[in-house]
């Protein structure tokens, strides 16, 4: 048995062992044991490096599947606001009809028809999440405003607004368009 490991073999089974658990035993040369060791550590670390690279695209998956979420809802959104600009308009051509009307005219019944109509749009608007920028004698906000004259008046404090020109309209914390408005020096 000494002669054995001597030569470079690993150690046969003891022989007082039962003749089926010896057929079990294999003796293969030590550099050739060493060989397999070394490549069963380089199959090992070849299987971390494949079980690090999945789980690493797994992760990307995740965080493409999150931002395709985000890019999809931010593309609704933007569909919603363009649909939502066209109504705008004609809620703005309402809104100044009704205001520059004659009082000759306020007895009329189909005037009721037109207010109706214009508290349907607003109601519709607001529905869809669709809010008024306040603006009127607030202060002038960039983020909000649109400043199309800077005037003197000595009623209003600087930088605070006189009038809306056009009214300005926000969906949740996204400005759809600004307020048109005048500004005092």
């Amino acid at each position: 048995k000494e002669d054995i490991e001597k030569e470079g073999e690993a150690p046969i089974s003891e022989s007082n062992e039962s003749e089926e658990e010896a057929d079990k035993t294999v003796t293969i040369p030590l550099m050739e044991y060493a060989a397999q060791l070394e490549e069963l550590d380089h199959i090992n670390q070849k299987a971390d490096e494949f079980s690090d690279g999945w789980q690493r695209e797994r992760a990307e998956f995740a965080n493409y599947r999150k931002r395709m979420g985000r890019d999809i809802e931010s593309q609704k959104i933007n569909y919603k606001i363009e649909i939502i600009k066209k109504y705008l308009a004609v809620k703005d051509d309402l809104d100044r009809a009704l205001k520059n009307m004659p009082e000759s005219l306020n007895d009329e019944s189909w005037i009721d028809g037109i207010q109706l109509i214009s508290q349907k749009l607003s109601t519709l608007l607001d529905g869809e999440g669709i809010k008024v920028i306040p603006a009127e004698n607030n202060a002038f906000d960039p983020e909000y405003h649109e400043a199309i004259s800077n005037e003197d008046n000595p009623e209003v404090e600087s930088g605070f607004i006189i009038e809306v020109v056009q009214q300005g309209y926000i969906i949740g914390e996204r400005v759809i368009r600004p307020s048109l408005v005048r500004v005092a020096k």
